[in-house]
């Protein structure tokens, strides 16, 4: 199994004070994807999530839509992109995110072990409600593998404390309704699903969904623990940024969020 740092290990070693830099990329959609996650790492990501292609990504808008479907069109599977993960030893946790069909076409307990071999700490399966989670996160606990969960704006107070009883790794704010992208600006709700989440769990808090520049970055972790940035990085990988570009921008988002 690949030599890489779970989620605790990662946070609970951060100084204390510091905010968490989680990038994610699409797992395939260009040649240089596995180089792109060592520089990110680099640059100074805390995690990383790769995204698995899938055919019908509910949350994710066009940018991302788009890069899965490049990379379903090379011929991208999840068996490959866990095979090409554990082929190599890891700066920092790698985060999964993907759709439940995928997982259930290979079954819970084979993906699970897949994705243990792999080196993976944690999974994100936004379409995977809380009353439906149970099987799955109980094959992953049991492969020490964090199901991390999500919390929207229009979620109740009740059922927020629900779905941070059941995270794991981390509790993923979602910072406006609607499906991934970047955008303009970032509205009040981060502020407001921040506060609902912070009582109910002692685990880090990222924000997520429509965060695209260092200033946003830097704006959310006034706030919260931690930044899921996606879009924006993967709009400029397919632009042909390349490794390079792809550290430059998130070193760029390191040092607001530092600053």
């Amino acid at each position: 199994m690949a030599s890489t740092p779970t989620l605790a290990q990662r946070f609970s070693d951060r100084p204390e004070g510091s905010k968490l830099l989680i990038p994610y990329l699409m797992a395939g959609a260009e040649d240089s994807w596995l180089e792109s996650i060592e520089a990110v790492i680099d640059a100074g990501a805390d995690a990383v999530e790769v995204g698995l292609p899938f055919s019908d990504p509910i949350i994710d808008g066009k940018t991302i839509e788009d890069a899965g479907n490049r990379s379903l069109a090379r011929g991208t599977t999840a068996p490959d992109v866990l095979a090409a993960l554990g082929a190599r030893q890891w700066g920092a946790p790698l985060i999964v995110m993907t759709y439940y069909n995928v997982i259930a076409h290979l079954g819970h307990e084979r993906f699970a072990g897949l994705a243990s071999e792999a080196g993976v700490s944690a999974t994100i399966i936004p379409d995977l409600s809380l009353e439906e989670i149970d099987p799955w996160a109980e094959v992953a606990d049991g492969s020490g593998i964090s199901t991390v969960m999500l919390v929207a704006p229009s979620s109740s107070p009740e059922r927020t404390q629900r779905i941070s009883d059941r995270s794991r790794g981390f509790v993923y704010a979602v910072a406006r309704m609607g499906v991934t992208g970047e955008r303009a600006e970032i509205g009040d709700e981060v502020s407001q699903v921040v506060a609902k989440i912070a009582p109910t769990t002692s685990l880090p808090v990222c924000v997520g969904i429509g965060v695209s520049t260092p200033e946003q970055a830097r704006q959310v972790t006034r706030v919260a623990d931690g930044v899921v940035v996606g879009s924006a990085l993967v709009r400029r990988l397919s632009e042909g940024a390349g490794p390079e570009g792809a550290a430059s921008f998130v070193g760029s988002l390191r040092s607001a969020i530092d600053a």
